[in-house]
């Protein structure tokens, strides 16, 4: 969401961002009805000026004059009554648009319609050469008994799946290395409910348009969230900050639950797009200032270039497009690792920066070393999300005997083992 002053002020600019970043909105139609909310709302505060100034005269008023006054103090009551709910209509309508305003993005962020427009920055580590013939995933998953795929998806239904034995301790592991290094950058280790109301979707913008994504619970009114960013992001709604607060790290570890509709059958073998995942997520928040922010962004993705390293991963970086980067994005960048069966890089992180989009959904602010109240930045990324991750590491791992290798800084979490074989 975007300042309604700053939409007004510079339409070219937010159609502009529309049109790259290929939303639906019609920025004319928005103005439209900003202007008839504020005719009504001129109309109502006259009508109750004029209702406050009527009443006053009927007590000063002689018998045979206030029967008149009253018959007319209730014609004003009247015509605000009716104006009330035409007002309350507008404004509500006018906010549901308002929520479909984009961030402006970075005059840095590369201008495109879809990922295939995302521009590679980075490239490091060698894609695995191997001199057998190399597994894929679930291969090497059923080869060792390290995982179920058919049992489960009978019992929980299709994209689900079991680890058993080292892939358990393994999925453990991942996340107490991430979980670990936060901790030691500073970072608030945090554990939250996969549950959420419907304004924490609406507070990080994956609502209203990402409805289709998410599981609903009618009963309860609650919502599963697809990341512990829905949940952090509204931890701090309504909230005034002292700027001394900032800026606020956390990690939050959660399960996360996505549907996946739209996705047409599309990367649905072994543990690739599945409906329940887990996810450690880096969330900052920040002052308003856009250099400290996109130091943040920097130290965000660094340290999930750090993560992969550690899981001695060939990975590339990409700079998503405008096209790509979703409607709140200001700038955005991917880390990708490398799938040998498939022979490319798939998204295992996703680095983004928000600037106060999000903070004027939640009504987050602080105020700055002059009293002045300023709207947070918020940014966030991928710390680790498995199993994701679990299918570039599995690939890129393997040995001939389908026994898998276990990277230096992962073998404190697995019992010193330099190796795994089912």
């Amino acid at each position: 969401m975007l300042d309604l002053k700053f939409i007004r002020e510079n339409p070219d600019a937010i159609k502009q961002a529309v049109k790259i970043k290929g939303e639906g909105l019609d920025v004319d139609a928005l103005l439209a009805l900003d202007q008839e909310v504020i005719k009504l709302k001129t109309e109502a505060q006259e009508l109750q000026t004029e209702r406050n100034s009527h009443s006053k005269k009927i007590p000063k008023a002689s018998a045979e004059d206030r029967p008149k006054l009253i018959e007319e103090g209730k014609a004003i009551g009247a015509k605000l009554d009716e104006i009330k709910p035409k007002l309350a209509a507008k404004e509500e309508e006018l906010k549901g648009l308002m929520y479909l305003v984009p961030s402006i993005p970075s005059p840095d962020a590369p201008i495109g319609a879809s990922d295939e427009d995302n521009v590679e920055v980075k490239l490091h580590g060698e894609k695995t050469n191997f001199d057998f013939k190399p597994l894929d995933h679930v291969e090497i998953l059923e080869k060792n008994n390290w995982a179920e795929f058919e049992k489960i998806a009978k019992v929980s239904g299709s994209r689900s799946y079991s680890l058993r034995n080292d892939m358990v301790l393994l999925e453990m592991a991942l996340h107490r290395l991430a979980l670990d290094k936060l901790k030691e950058k500073g970072f608030t280790l945090v554990s939250t409910p996969a549950f959420a109301r419907e304004e924490a979707l609406y507070g990080t913008g994956h609502f209203p348009q990402g409805r289709d994504q998410v599981y609903h619970l009618e009963e309860d009114d609650l919502y599963l969230s697809g990341t512990a960013e829905v949940q952090l992001n509204s931890l701090h709604g309504g909230d005034m900050l002292n700027e001394n607060d900032l800026p606020i790290l956390y990690a939050g570890m959660s399960p996360c639950f996505r549907r996946e509709a739209g996705s047409y059958g599309r990367d649905v073998r072994g543990l690739i797009r599945v409906h329940q995942f887990m996810k450690v997520e880096q969330y900052i928040i920040c002052k308003n200032d856009p250099e400290e922010s996109a130091r943040w962004h920097q130290t965000l993705l660094e340290t999930s270039e750090e993560i992969v390293q550690d899981l001695e991963l060939p990975y590339r970086i990409v700079e998503c497009c405008t096209g790509d980067m979703g409607t709140g994005k200001v700038r955005m960048f991917d880390i990708e690792c490398w799938v040998p069966s498939e022979n490319k890089y798939r998204e295992t992180h996703s680095c983004s920066a928000l600037h106060e989009w999000q903070s004027r959904r939640t009504n987050t602010r602080y105020r700055d070393s002059e009293g002045k109240a300023q709207y947070v930045h918020t940014l966030n990324n991928t710390a680790i999300a498995t199993p994701r991750i679990m299918v570039s590491y599995l690939e890129c791992h393997q040995r001939e005997d389908a026994s898998l290798y276990v990277p230096e800084k992962l073998r404190p979490y697995m019992g010193g083992v330099d190796s795994l074989k089912g």
